[in-house]
């Protein structure tokens, strides 16, 4: 396997493994319902989030998925990373609790140019859709 190949696969892997391991926190786990109530979000937020993030994780690591698919997963996945920093440092948590999503942006960041080394031609160019 090329050196390009595995990282993308590692970086994807992580990003997928987490992805999942958090959907399915949020439908099992009560403190994480908890933490969803400490944010300010309503509960069947957190029933979407699950569900998006484990489709999400999937639709990485199909590779038969297309690349403008990926390519709406991880603008989708940069956002909840985004977004989850933001809620926690608007919800006066501590920087320790904030700062993992930002470790997981690092991840997905090195995953997506990755991808697109692996699929030159291919990705979405927004200057030309029409």
């Amino acid at each position: 396997m090329k050196k390009d190949q595995l990282i993308y696969w590692i970086t994807t892997g992580i990003l997928a493994i987490m992805m999942l391991f958090s959907a399915y926190s949020y439908f099992t786990n009560a403190d994480i319902k908890g933490a969803f109530t400490h944010l300010g979000f309503p509960d069947y937020f957190r029933l979407e989030l699950g569900a998006a993030k484990a489709a999400g994780a999937v639709l990485l690591i199909i590779p038969a998925v297309s690349v403008k698919v990926k390519e709406f997963v991880y603008a989708g996945f940069a956002i909840t990373f985004v977004s989850a920093f933001i809620a926690h440092i608007s919800s006066g948590d501590p920087f320790s609790v904030a700062f993992p999503p930002l470790v997981f942006a690092a991840i997905l960041a090195v995953s997506y140019i990755y991808f697109l080394k692996l699929n030159k031609g291919k990705a979405v160019n927004i200057a030309t859709v029409k």
